[in-house]
């Protein structure tokens, strides 16, 4: 069994910061791809950021320059740094991972349980 557990979110006023976390625990035997979706009030689900297995990031076009992706390999925890946040950015924000089970070998997709940003003053 994978788990992904989040931490962070909250509310903050436009221009500022948060930081999310999310740790991919359990059967764990390679993270393919993990990162953050989002999705807004009567809005579409819509990628945020991305790190593969190999480093490659990857951003969606609305948070390029303003957000930056990291990760600790050796705890399985990815991080997202939020700066200049506006309100389009408010929404619930889930961890995602494309992770290979232990267990038995398959990858599968994995999803934390969603926190909130609200951005506003």
């Amino acid at each position: 069994q994978v788990q992904l557990v989040q931490s962070g979110g909250g509310l903050v006023q436009p221009g500022g910061s948060l930081r999310l976390s999310c740790t991919a625990s359990g059967s764990v035997a390679n993270i393919e791809v993990m990162g953050w979706y989002r999705q807004g009030t009567g809005k579409e689900r819509e990628m945020v950021t991305l790190i593969t297995e190999g480093g490659e990031t990857n951003y969606g076009d609305s948070v390029k320059g303003r957000f930056t992706i990291s990760r600790d390999r050796s705890k399985n925890t990815v991080f997202v740094q939020m700066n200049s946040l506006k309100p389009e950015d408010t929404a619930v924000y889930r961890c995602y991972g494309r992770i290979q089970s232990s267990t038995d070998g398959k990858l599968r997709d994995y999803w934390a349980q969603g926190t909130q940003i609200t951005v506003s003053s």
